[in-house]
């Protein structure tokens, strides 16, 4: 369902969000919110819309994005991920998206990474979800890559403050790539949802 709604996203990358989000509200004490889903595809380069916002309920698109990515984790490609803080590097796996805050980046979302040893430090890396002038998809296609950000999802100015809204206080947050490690060890995509269903 929600592929007709994002025909332009791909179909396989929306049904490991749907699974991680399902194995998400299963852990003990969830606090993700079941109605609001964000998917960011980093396996598409930068000058590309990757990132879709969703109402699940309504099986609705809020939004079709551009998305930057860590100035270490490459160039127009996105090819490095890490969860250490200083390798200004993105993160993979689903989040949950917390509470919003006045920044040094203006108005920004905070992220609570779900998955141990892939994104569970993204709170203390201060990977955040915030607007910056660098994400303008016109001097992407220009340059060749979007600017880049020090590991948090940053996305158009314009659009930051409704997008954040849509987000914060419980929707998930699911960034893909086709990473070997990550795709075979994370809890939210194991079959048995990580042996932690409640």
């Amino acid at each position: 369902m929600l592929s007709r709604a994002a025909p332009a996203a791909d179909r396989k990358v929306l049904q490991l969000a749907t699974t991680a989000l399902q194995c998400a509200l299963r852990q003990p004490n969830s606090t993700v919110d079941p109605t609001r889903l964000a998917v960011i595809d980093y396996s598409r380069p930068s000058i590309e819309q990757r990132l879709w916002v969703f109402d699940v309920t309504q099986q609705k698109l809020l939004y079709q994005e551009w998305v930057a990515h860590g100035r270490n984790s490459g160039s127009n490609r996105t090819e490095h991920f890490s969860n250490r803080d200083g390798s200004f590097m993105s993160s993979l796996g689903g989040f949950t998206a917390r509470e919003t805050y006045m920044g040094g980046n203006g108005y920004s979302l905070r992220l609570d990474g779900l998955e141990p040893g892939f994104n569970d430090n993204a709170r203390d890396r201060a990977i955040v979800m915030h607007g910056a002038p660098y994400v303008n998809p016109s001097v992407a296609q220009l340059q060749g890559r979007l600017g880049r950000s020090l590991g948090c999802p940053a996305v158009r100015l314009k659009v930051a403050k409704p997008l954040i809204n849509s987000l914060r206080g419980g929707a998930f947050v699911f960034a893909y790539y086709p990473d070997k490690e990550w795709l075979e060890h994370s809890r939210l995509l194991a079959p048995d949802c990580g042996g932690r269903a409640g």
